[in-house]
């Protein structure tokens, strides 16, 4: 409702106000006065939540007990919302079948940990001539976890360097589920 910064109380300066109760019942457009005094009658504040209607609309409430309840929504929000890291793996051209398992494996963690991965190939000195084999590489790593990720970001070419960005492909957290149940 009200913004960061909505003014109260003594801070509202406008001749009239559209006024609204504790209840949400509608009491009209009354003097900024007697809304505030309406107000500090019931022990709560004035608070403008429309600062740009005409006239700016106000609320009776409890602020500083609104505030708290503003700030344990969004803490809530906050313990809600994952956080999508991107992991990245560097392979180079003459990568040998070993070093190939061994960064398969860890590009399967981070996917099953729900994280993006960007797979890199790297190239030094004269091997940019062969951006063929950076090619095929990238090309197996997409085929190898086609049952596990999709491709988000097709091969790319920068400079030395080429990549693919892969994202966890949603249906798999399911058959993991399905599997653990059986």
């Amino acid at each position: 409702m009200a913004s960061k910064h909505a003014r109260t109380n003594r801070q509202i300066r406008v001749p009239q106000v559209r006024v609204i109760a504790e209840d949400g019942e509608q009491v009209g457009v009354i003097p900024t006065d007697q809304a505030m005094a309406m107000a500090q009658e019931k022990g709560l504040d004035l608070v403008e939540v429309a600062p740009n209607a005409d006239p700016p609309v106000c609320r009776i409430m409890d602020y500083g007990k609104y505030k708290y309840e503003q700030q344990k929504k969004q803490q809530s929000a906050r313990k809600k919302q994952s956080q999508v890291q991107i992991k990245e793996i560097k392979f180079r051209p003459k990568t040998d079948e070993h070093d190939y398992q061994t960064k398969m494996k860890h590009i399967r963690r981070f996917l099953d940990g729900g994280d993006r991965v960007k797979v890199t190939i790297f190239f030094r000195g004269r091997e940019i001539v062969h951006k063929d084999r950076g090619n095929m590489i990238l090309e197996r790593v997409a085929e190898d976890l086609a049952d596990e990720a999709k491709v988000e970001q097709s091969a790319r070419s920068e400079g030395r360097t080429m990549f693919i960005l892969l994202a966890p492909d949603k249906k798999q957290p399911e058959k993991k589920q399905q599997g653990a149940n059986e």
